[in-house]
């Protein structure tokens, strides 16, 4: 079985600048680069994200396909294979069935690249990815990047690790890992 590392998107890949869909506004998080491929080397990467401005009518679906595009290709040029990215485009008051916490996209992954759900990974900077680990049987590793100082306080359970960035979670899950 494979192991996975399903990571947020905005604010713990990227500057979460709020509805971002525009390839001029993207900043990549110091060291996220590096980060992703330590990971790469040992896991297989996907992106499990809630991008509810397609929902809300802020942006539209050829916006975020355009925007993933470039967001894929440009992770490619730096030596980085993300498996798949999963997304949510509804809005939040939509209650549709993929939208984190819920597990949807995680069961999904699990079939499709029979994935070891119990050891791999949710990384991100809000509760509802730590909810979505929780609710999967995954590790979880909270982020004080993008809305992690901001939601800290808001997290029902003890996350598996808290850390400053992404690098600081690959480097804990890297040491977790190897003896």
């Amino acid at each position: 079985m494979n192991k996975a590392i399903f990571l947020d998107r905005d604010g713990t890949i990227n500057e979460d600048i709020g509805h971002l869909y525009t390839s001029e506004k993207l900043v990549f998080i110091p060291k996220a680069i590096e980060a992703l491929k330590l990971l790469e080397e040992r896991f297989l990467l996907f992106i499990i994200t809630n991008q509810s401005g397609v929902g809300e009518g802020i942006f539209n679906d050829d916006d975020y396909i355009r925007f993933n595009s470039y967001f894929i290709e440009v992770l490619k040029n730096q030596g980085i294979n993300i498996k798949e990215v999963f997304c949510c485009l509804h809005a939040k008051e939509e209650k549709c069935v993929c939208r984190k916490p819920s597990i949807y996209f995680i069961e999904k992954a699990k079939k499709t690249y029979n994935l070891d759900i119990r050891n791999s990974y949710c990384v991100g900077d809000h509760p509802h990815d730590m909810e979505m680990a929780k609710n999967a049987g995954a590790r979880s590793i909270f982020l004080l990047t993008g809305h992690g100082i901001k939601h800290r306080q808001e997290l029902t359970f003890q996350s598996d690790y808290v850390v400053d960035d992404l690098y600081g979670a690959a480097l804990w899950i890297i040491k977790m890992i190897e003896p």
